[in-house]
Parts: C-alpha cells; sequence; structure tokens
C-alpha cells in the first residue's frame, strides 16, 4: 500500500511540474509558408510572471520584436493584397483590446515582450521574463520573431511592431 501512495504522489508531482512549463516549436517563415525548425523556446511559470527560455540558431545578430499573437497559425496570408510570412498570426495579443503598444511592463498589449537577443553566431539563449503573461495565456496563441527590433511604438513607420515576421511558433 506504502509504495502504491508513494506512486501516486510522485504522478501528481510530475503532472503539476508539466503543468507549469511548455515547449514551443519555432521556425523559420517567409512568404511561401513555414519552413525548418530553428529550435524551442521554453515558457515556464515564476512568482514573477512567464519565463521564456529560448535555444534558437540560424537568426540574424540583434535585437529582435519579440510577441504573442493573436492566432495559432503560422501560415502565410494577404496583408493589403500581398502576401506577408506569418500574417495567419493576426496581430499582437490584446485580449482587453488596449489597441496600443506599452511594452512588456506597461499597460497595452499583453503580447508585447522584452526583446529577443541573437548573439553572433545567430543563436537565441538568453531568457525573457514575461511579468503580466501566464502560461494559459499562450494556449491558441503564436510566439513570434521579427526581423528588426521593437521600440513598442504604434507607428508601424517607426517600426512598433518589429517588421517583418521570421519565426512563428504554436504550442501544441
Amino acid at each position: 500500500m506504502n509504495r502504491l501512495m508513494i506512486f501516486a504522489f510522485g504522478a501528481c508531482l510530475m503532472a503539476t511540474a508539466h503543468a507549469d512549463k511548455m515547449t514551443i516549436e519555432m521556425h523559420a517563415v517567409d512568404a511561401d509558408g513555414v519552413g525548418a525548425s530553428i529550435g524551442i523556446v521554453t515558457a515556464t511559470t515564476t512568482p514573477w510572471g512567464l519565463l521564456l527560455t529560448p535555444r534558437l540558431s540560424d537568426l540574424p545578430q540583434g535585437l529582435h520584436g519579440f510577441h504573442v499573437h493573436e492566432n495559432p497559425n503560422c501560415a502565410p496570408a494577404k496583408d493589403e493584397g500581398e502576401i506577408t510570412a506569418a500574417y495567419a498570426a493576426g496581430s499582437h495579443y490584446d485580449p482587453t483590446d488596449t489597441d496600443r503598444h506599452a511594452g512588456p511592463y506597461g499597460n497595452g498589449h499583453l503580447g508585447d515582450l522584452p526583446p529577443l537577443y541573437v548573439d553572433d553566431d545567430g543563436e537565441a539563449t538568453h531568457p525573457v521574463l514575461a511579468p503580466r503573461l501566464k502560461l494559459n495565456d499562450l494556449n491558441d496563441r503564436a510566439l513570434m520573431v521579427h526581423l528588426h527590433g521593437d521600440n513598442y511604438s504604434d507607428k508601424p513607420v517607426e517600426l512598433g511592431g518589429g517588421g517583418a515576421r521570421m519565426a512563428c511558433g504554436v504550442p501544441e
């Protein structure tokens, strides 16, 4: 009987540990569709918000816009008549309809994340903390990496959203 209780307790602990973590496979995207895997991002619940730990490669060096988008779809779609990479993912996740960028710490889009840093070798491994997100906010959404940095401006001319979409993943 004691072995059965210990086994059941251990199984519950394992289920709890997995409930606090999610892995998202990320893929290169372009106007032709979803390409090869470039790695994973692990999302982990912490007392301070959602920790996103990338293990990505084959990206251009620098800072890149990093966001949660509203739809769980990385396919290309038409934007003003032109096929655009991962446009089926829709806009930044904004469940309270703020309709504005305010960065990961402001009261704007909930999908605004801290920038993703890519080193000289094209690898992103530095975790970012999204203090306003919870793990379930990623359900039925897409995680997106943009070509440029993000200044969290509402004016696209100023690259408020980070520009072109270059990598996308959907939690399974």
